[in-house]
């Protein structure tokens, strides 16, 4: 599985553990500005965009929506550097959240996507209390090596 399927199978599966309504795709940049100006008319609330190398695609979609977007840079031949780079340094008044490479920041944005929703759902806010609490249950019950 390549690096950026698996990080965003993790994206996935914390997502729909918070909320039944999320989507996954690959698209070409026409489509992709297509989507995101019709996002938030089709119910979007947060956009999570991941992308390798030169990774603008977090860009482009801010670029076309009001929604917050939220970059995820995945690991490339430069360990996802050029990819962070290429997500972070966007201009001033197209703003994208970025989150850590690969994995870690899948599963981040998920959990950020989910903080930003639970301001005005409680369900989701219910669901990430919990997921939170037993995280650190889980840091709490683990033994360290001897």
């Amino acid at each position: 599985m390549r690096n950026s399927n698996r990080s965003f199978l993790f994206w996935s599966l914390i997502t729909s553990s918070f909320s039944g309504a999320w989507g996954l795709d690959i698209s070409t940049p026409d489509a992709t500005a297509e989507f995101a100006r019709k996002a938030a008319d089709r119910g979007f609330r947060v956009i999570i965009a991941g992308a390798g190398g030169a990774a603008h695609l977090a860009g482009v979609i801010a670029a076309h929506t009001w929604l917050p977007v939220l970059g995820v840079p995945i690991q490339s031949k430069l360990q996802g550097l050029d990819s962070l780079l290429s997500t972070a340094q966007m201009p001033g008044g197209i703003p994208v959240g970025t989150l850590a490479i690969g994995e870690a920041g899948a599963k981040n944005a998920a959990l950020l996507a989910a903080a930003f929703l639970a301001t005005s759902d409680k369900m989701i806010r219910q669901k990430l209390e919990t997921f939170r609490k037993k995280q650190s249950e889980a840091v709490l019950a683990a033994k360290l090596p001897k």
